[in-house]
């Protein structure tokens, strides 16, 4: 139904056209009456049509933190003209699941840097890709971020770099492990890192471990799979962020690295990148010498399994359990991360700690398709208290049929427990602490979000004090809907103003992502929003059409 603007202009044409005698501008005005109703037509449709402006800021919060030139994504999603082309894969990928890549459940438990999307962003997309990807004026999109080399800011205290190396991926896969010193006279506490790859289309992934004795040398020989050094440090898989510790109360930790220690890093280069040049660094910043008060972080992979067979055609469930013997734990831990590892038969993982009397469950993590190209640790937003007397589990299922995708044999064989990726592994790792009261109470997403060591420029937007949003349709009619795009916009609430600072009342209904706004008698003209949570904020503008 037409608007009373263009009920009012209706009423005007027939007027005129009944009062004139002369067929011809009868005639005429006829024309021009089905030629405004027409070009109203399109308008209508036109104004509730997505282009690539009312989509832009979901690309760059969602996706553009992989798909940047060198982010290691097979291509860049920045501009208009980056992204269309690839629509129908976007769409695919979106309705299949497969991007954004966050394997864990987040139904079970929540983690920082969640590489999630909304199911109205999602619509929005797949809107905009059916309504056929148009461009619409490009000068209205969002600013897109810059992406630079490094995240973190400062000088680094340490700085290593693998050696340039061609990958040896010739017949298989290569797994590289290269022994770096450090050169350190005396034990330091990492405070942060960063991994840069110098190549990243060809490096899968990296781990990186410390080796204390510091006489691991490295192998080099491609069959390097099961990573030397004492303790685990972590490690890199496209878009992993940086690893930073708490170095401020109430929540000041770190690693210890002892003095002469080397770090190792398993460079995983996959089948195809033979003859190609990598020189991966890793970035140290540590706690100034003599820094007192800082808790110690550690990394263990309390959950293992070394005894699975896993025949052709069989789906099976293998378990693990911390401690292994009839024992529990003997004092209280927080679970600061959770990395639940295996390889290609793998298909789902579930991780929790359990009592036996009375029964109990904490949940840890459950990926429920497991993908061995997506995998990381992931850092609880709250750390989780497992108090003493309880055990550590662990529940894999290893789908050895041709029904799993991901089973790199068809006909499938026999699969046994080993460290080679053509065999399977149940290798669950944490960063924990020992428990101090009130561990599981700190909001270690906010802690982070002010850190002194990360920029609060958009290339990383799980870190951006600033809640982002977008609106559609803008320009509006009667009604819109504002799209909040970050997770610390959670809670936030809504204001419009008018061009001269007042308030403007207004029908706003709030739901899990989004406010559904209705116009009523608003005059037409241009207003601004306001976003407000307890520590971020955020601002736009809407434009009302005539009414």
């Amino acid at each position: 139904m037409l608007n009373n603007t263009y009920k009012k202009s209706y009423f005007f044409v027939t007027l005129t056209t009944v009062t004139r005698h002369n067929n011809t501008y009868t005639t005429l005005m006829r024309k021009i009456y089905f030629l405004f109703l027409l070009s109203v037509s399109i308008s209508l449709s036109s104004s509730a049509q997505l282009v690539y402006k009312d989509v832009a800021g979901i690309f760059y919060s969602r996706c553009t933190s992989c798909h940047h030139t060198n982010g290691g994504a097979p291509f860049a999603m920045m501009s208009y003209s980056e992204t269309a082309p690839y629509a129908a894969t976007i769409q695919s990928d979106l309705n299949s699941g497969k991007m954004p890549p966050w394997p864990p459940d987040t139904n079970y438990t929540r983690f920082l840097h969640e590489r999630i999307i909304t199911q109205t962003e999602k619509s929005a997309i797949l809107s905009w890709i059916g309504s056929g990807a148009q461009m619409g004026d490009t000068t209205q999109a969002p600013i897109p971020p810059v992406y630079t080399v490094y995240h973190l800011k400062g000088t680094p205290d340490l700085i290593l770099k693998v050696p340039a190396f061609a990958s040896n991926a010739t017949s298989q896969d290569a797994y590289n492990c290269f022994a770096l010193p450090t050169g350190l006279i005396q034990d330091r506490y990492l405070r942060a890192f960063e991994i840069v790859p110098n190549n990243p289309a060809i490096l899968h992934h990296t781990v990186v471990n410390a080796d204390t004795t510091g006489a691991v040398t490295s192998d080099l020989s491609g069959g390097c799979f099961a990573e030397p050094g004492q303790f685990g440090i972590g490690g890199f898989a496209p878009g992993t962020p940086p690893t930073v510790f708490s170095g401020k109360a109430p929540l000041k930790i770190g690693m210890r690295i002892k003095a002469g220690s080397k770090i190792i890093m398993q460079q995983h280069y996959p089948l195809g990148s033979a003859g190609q040049i990598d020189s991966t660094e890793i970035r140290l910043y540590f706690y100034p010498v003599g820094t007192t008060g800082i808790r110690p972080i550690y990394v263990n992979t309390f959950l293992q399994n070394w005894l699975m067979n896993i025949p052709a055609n069989n789906v099976v469930t293998y378990t693990a359990k911390y401690p292994t013997n009839s024992t529990t734990l003997p004092a209280a831990i927080s679970i600061y991360a959770s990395s639940p590892h295996a390889h290609k038969v793998n298909r789902s993982m579930l991780v929790y700690a359990y009592k036996a009397n009375p029964v109990d469950t904490i949940p840890l993590i459950r990926i429920p398709n497991w993908d061995f190209d997506w995998q990381g640790m992931y850092t609880h937003k709250h750390m989780v208290k497992v108090p003493a007397g309880y055990k550590l589990g662990s529940k894999h299922v290893y789908d050895n049929t041709t029904n799993n995708p991901n089973n790199p044999s068809n006909p499938p064989v026999a699969v046994s427990a080993g460290t080679s990726t053509s065999n399977e592994m149940l290798f669950d790792a944490f960063q924990w602490l020992v428990y101090q009261a009130g561990d599981d109470t700190i909001d270690i997403e906010t802690l982070l979000s002010t850190d002194s060591l990360l920029n609060s420029t958009p290339e990383l937007p799980f870190f951006s004090s600033t809640i982002t949003s977008y609106v559609y349709p803008n320009p509006i009619n009667e009604s819109t809907t504002l799209i909040v795009t970050n997770e610390l916009a959670k809670n936030c609430t809504l204001k419009i103003f008018d061009i001269y600072g007042k308030e403007v009342p207004m029908e706003i209904t709030r739901t899990a992502d989004a406010f559904l706004i209705r116009r009523g008698k608003t005059a037409s003209g241009t207003y601004f929003y306001e976003l407000k949570s307890a520590k971020f904020s955020g601002s736009g503008k809407i434009i009302f059409t005539p009414q």
